[in-house]
């Protein structure tokens, strides 16, 4: 969900410089994307104003994860959650890579780490204020960790990190259950302005860990645990006038957000307005309307991507950009037979996997992908260690890891995500090729608001309604190896409920490799252990890589700032949108 090399810290300077600088749209209107091209977002800030007022207009088709920043984990909602909740560290908006450069955002400046990276000290910066207009201090941010990765029982969704590398942190059962006011002694706050994290081991990509909204403060004495969704309290440019569940959220300008302590927001719209379970083709047509813009990131439906692309006046205003996510077939490792390597292998060569490139909308929207780690990713190496001949599956090879697992047939279900056309047609296609090797699988669809939390994300779930396989998309949190890997291959990341690792994979030789890999100083040493991972996960048949996935972004007009970024998956960055109509 994230990403790239640390920058330098003086780059922040240049971030409210970008949106002068590379559009000459008017300030007072007119469709400057109209004249961009299309890609023209992937490359600058298409269709750039400062003009302030009216209302930006968000459409989703589901519902989200959760819209409280410390119980997230969609890249959407990453993106989203930074106009009311601003974490100590966050991402350029600038296009394409340059929006992978990381910048101070509570914090006054990057980390500075001490004893081999074990310590990483922050300072934030002075005068910030919540909604209310209590000052921020250190102790928030503290308050606001502890809940959000160490209160798993109430807060499952969002990664783990901090779990895993605070002093303590297997042990610290969150600030619901201890009454201490000390909390977890690991994290320090000597003074309202300074934090200091204190980690079992070296991590060499701290500064990536706290640009997640985890590290965005929350008032102790305003959190209601689950229920803090309801009452969010901002630490941002916007805070909520209305949170309908289900249906609409509302945000309005934060009167207590000074700009003087924040250079990245610019505050341009009114009013925000989110809409929820919106159909996917009515998201289409409101965005080719002028009208919203699509949440979820997810881009034209299949339905509608013909005319799009086939209408040079609608292609103009297109995106089409990589933004480092895979598709892929999730095989769980727990659910017999495939606890069985052999099983799991007839399922890599039974796969068509142009069929299900077909399936997503062709070539456009990804490249038939053969590694766990995209081309974008820092890390990457290519290989093909199941290799077919045109990548249409070897059905003969799929038959003899079958018989090796001691199988003729498998009877299984697979999950997919039940708003999502384009990944239920993608589901089809593997059916339809499993079915010709004798693996018959039924497809079980899930709302993806809920899909990690109640469903494919339970191992329970899982083997009660032996569903085997699970459809699954997956962005970087940060553009590194580990920042990929970590949360869908790591032992250390598999819970009761909330599981990204969706393979369940708890292999001691990868799990150290990953450990060893963020501890290393040297880049290119640790760039290589990760792709040393991405082939012991695929000789281990972990998961099924499917496509490197494209997104197909279509830029609505009247909208202002459009800038494509590789932090957040190739989505808008949702941090300065402003619009031209009243």
């Amino acid at each position: 969900m994230r990403r790239s090399a640390l920058a330098a810290v003086a780059a922040i300077g240049s971030a409210s410089l970008l949106l002068s600088a590379c559009s000459k749209a008017d300030d007072n209107g007119g469709d400057g994307n109209k004249s961009a091209g299309a890609n023209a977002a992937t490359k600058g800030v298409v269709n750039a104003s400062s003009q302030k007022g009216g209302t930006v207009t968000y459409e989703l088709s589901d519902v989200p994860d959760s819209f409280d920043p410390g119980n997230t984990y969609y890249a959407y909602m990453y993106n989203l959650s930074r106009l009311f909740a601003r974490p100590l560290m966050t991402f350029k908006p600038g296009a394409g890579e340059e929006g992978n450069t990381l910048v101070p955002d509570l914090a006054e400046k990057a980390g500075e780490p001490s004893d081999g990276g074990k310590t990483w000290t922050y300072k934030i910066r002075s005068g910030l204020k919540f909604q209310d207009g209590t000052p921020i201090t250190s102790k928030d941010v503290k308050y606001a960790v502890e809940r959000s990765n160490f209160a798993r029982d109430v807060l499952s969704l969002g990664p783990n990190y901090f779990q895993q590398f605070m002093e303590g942190g297997k042990a610290y059962k969150g600030p619901y259950k201890d009454k201490s006011a000390e909390g977890l002694k690991s994290i320090e706050t000597p003074d309202d302005t300074t934090i200091v994290f204190k980690l079992n081991r070296p991590f060499q990509e701290f500064d990536y860990l706290v640009a997640t909204p985890q590290t965005a403060p929350v008032p102790k004495a305003k959190d209601t645990g689950i229920d803090y969704v309801k009452s969010i309290v901002s630490s941002g440019s916007y805070k909520f006038q209305s949170y309908d569940e289900g249906k609409q959220a509302v945000l309005v300008k934060n009167e207590n957000w000074d700009p003087k302590t924040d250079p990245l927001r610019k505050q341009y719209p009114d009013k925000i307005v989110v809409k929820l379970k919106v159909n996917p083709e009515t998201i289409d047509q409101d965005v080719q309307a002028g009208d919203a813009i699509d949440l979820g990131g997810t881009g034209v439906q299949a339905a509608t991507q013909a005319k799009v692309v086939n209408s040079a006046d609608l292609k103009a205003n297109t995106d089409n950009t990589y933004g480092g996510r895979l598709v892929y077939l999730a095989i769980n490792n727990q659910v017999a037979p495939f606890d069985k390597v052999e099983c799991r292998k007839a399922v890599e060569y039974a796969i068509d996997k142009v069929s299900v490139q077909t399936a997503e909308g062709g070539p456009i929207r990804g490249d038939i992908a053969t590694t766990v780690l995209p081309p974008d990713i820092t890390g990457y190496q290519k290989a093909d260690v199941y290799a077919t001949d045109g990548n249409k599956g070897d059905v003969a090879k799929a038959k003899e890891q079958l018989k090796a697992c001691g199988k003729t047939t498998i009877n299984t279900n697979i999950s997919a995500r039940s708003d999502r056309p384009q990944e239920i047609d993608a589901a089809t296609a593997i059916i339809a090729s499993l079915k010709k090797v004798g693996i018959n699988a039924s497809l079980k669809q899930y709302p993806s608001g809920k899909y990690f939390t109640d469903y494919a994300g339970v191992p329970t779930f899982d083997k009660k309604q032996n569903i085997g396989l699970h459809m699954m998309q997956w962005g970087a949190d940060w553009n590194s190896g580990y920042g990929f890997l970590q949360q869908i291959l790591h032992g250390d990341a598999i819970g009761t409920s909330g599981n990204t690792n969706l393979s369940y994979l708890n292999d001691k030789q990868v799990n150290e490799m990953l450990e060893k890999a963020i501890a290393t100083e040297d880049d290119t040493t640790r760039n290589g252990l990760y792709g040393q991972i991405d082939k012991r996960a695929m000789d281990l048949a972990a998961l099924v890589p499917l496509t490197y996935f494209k997104v197909l972004l279509y830029r609505p007009s009247g909208y202002t700032n459009l800038v494509s970024t590789a932090a957040f998956s190739g989505q808008y960055d949702y941090l300065n949108i402003g619009t031209t109509k009243k």
